[in-house]
């Protein structure tokens, strides 16, 4: 076995085991990684050596170690997301001149770590630190698109969890899906957050198609909903707007985001 190869597999191991919910059998990690068995209990007890993997001998199987969990704490120490994402969001606000921002889910919030602004900035309740209803927001909607639909329904368990700001957004599960199933490629509120604002919101994905974190430009929108008489029944955005133009930018940002974190576009269901 040669070194990259062996380091091609030993990555591939640990990657397998993150990806489970508990520690697994050699035998099992052979079958589907496609490895032979000699090969993967190999790479295991390297592995262990290093702290990367614990053997657990009663139940027989392997679990990450603690090296794996130093690896994470470092990554989050160096900031990578915020790093790559930052030239990015300067990009865009040079592009468009609005207010930009890279967001997580935080639970059911929406958790903003950056935001870079023109040099005639607004005043807006977004900032980095704040945490926000993660259904009621552009860059929130964005990244719960793209959860499975259990993981959706245990964010927002009941209609307490449907937290209201303006009187505008989702307030219900069934609601709530409409928009996702609507919002596909990116995500438009208006008003939900702060009434006169409006966001437009696409997603970033990791090396497993996971929506990992959502850039999002905000503006001034003054919403006449009701003089107009518009419904968000066309799309997302309850005053009918989309924004296209500004929305493609915004997911050219994104996509260029998830290539540089190492990322992959999620595969379409059916596909």
């Amino acid at each position: 076995m040669t070194d990259v190869p062996a380091l091609r597999n030993g990555l591939a191991l640990l990657r397998h085991l993150a990806a489970r919910p508990g520690p697994q059998s050699a035998a099992t990690l052979a079958r589907e990684l496609g490895l032979p068995r000699s090969t993967t209990y190999h790479l295991l007890a390297e592995l262990a050596a290093a702290g990367f993997v614990t053997h657990l001998p009663e139940e027989r199987r392997y679990g990450l170690g603690v090296a794996a969990f130093e690896l994470g704490s470092a990554y989050l120490r160096h900031e990578p997301l915020e790093r790559l994402a930052r030239p990015l969001l300067q990009a865009l606000v040079d592009s468009t001149g609005r207010t930009a921002h890279l967001g997580v889910l935080h639970g059911p919030e929406t958790l903003y770590l950056l935001k870079e602004q023109p040099r005639r900035p607004q005043t807006l309740v977004t900032d980095i630190g704040v945490r926000l209803p993660a259904q009621l927001t552009a860059a929130g909607r964005a990244l719960l698109g793209h959860l499975p639909a259990p993981q959706v329904r245990a964010l927002f368990p009941r209609a307490s969890a449907f937290v209201d700001r303006t009187g505008r957004g989702p307030r219900t599960l069934a609601a709530l899906r409409r928009l996702l199933a609507a919002e596909r490629e990116w995500s438009v509120e208006d008003g939900h957050v702060t009434p006169g604002f409006a966001s437009v919101a696409a997603a970033s994905f990791d090396h497993g198609g996971r929506p990992v974190a959502a850039i999002s430009v905000t503006f001034r929108h003054q919403c006449e909903a009701e003089g107009r008489g518009a419904r968000p029944a066309a799309g997302p955005g309850e005053c009918g707007e989309r924004w296209p133009d500004l929305a493609a930018e915004v997911c050219h940002a994104a996509a260029q985001l998830t290539t540089r974190i190492g990322g992959r576009l999620p595969v379409p269901e059916g596909g």
